[in-house]
């Protein structure tokens, strides 16, 4: 089993929305960036656990903890002109994004970026780094162990 650390922005989809409907399998659309539609594609499995987090809202942090549901598959939303996140020059012969299905597990009381810093051992978070702008991360089994411990 991996662990990543995933954001959302909570006006399009929080850990709240998950918690109303906690069996179903949330695709996980709107990713347009090589890298993290790679580590969906090529890294990530189902079991894999996710740190949900809210992002480019008035509280970002972690909101809770979901589980990867489903292998790589293209994202639905690439193909539909009135997504903000269609791409014309992709196909369904040849999609150019990917994503995986994601499913609640848990929510936690938020845990902010100022609380994550103050535990040793998360200081190397990638999501705690200057500049870092990736939806999608990797949590080490050591990361992600401190903040069960402290905070789930």
């Amino acid at each position: 089993m991996a662990y990543w650390l995933m954001k959302s922005e909570p006006d399009d989809t929080s850990i709240d929305d998950l918690a109303r409907e906690p069996e179903r399998a949330f695709e996980w659309t709107g990713v347009r960036n090589y890298q993290a539609r790679n580590m969906m594609r090529d890294a990530m499995q189902v079991g894999d656990r996710v740190l949900f987090w809210h992002s480019s809202c008035p509280a970002p942090g972690i909101a809770g903890v979901a589980e990867v549901v489903s292998a790589a598959h293209a994202d639905s939303s690439q193909f539909d002109p009135a997504s903000p996140w269609f791409d014309a020059a992709s196909t369904p012969d040849a999609p150019r994004w990917q994503c995986v299905d994601v499913r609640f597990v848990r929510k936690l009381a938020l845990v902010s970026p100022a609380l994550l810093r103050a535990v040793p051992g998360l200081e190397d978070m990638q999501v705690l780094r200057r500049g870092n702008r990736l939806s999608i991360t990797p949590v080490t089994p050591e990361q992600w162990a401190l903040i069960m411990e402290h905070f789930g």
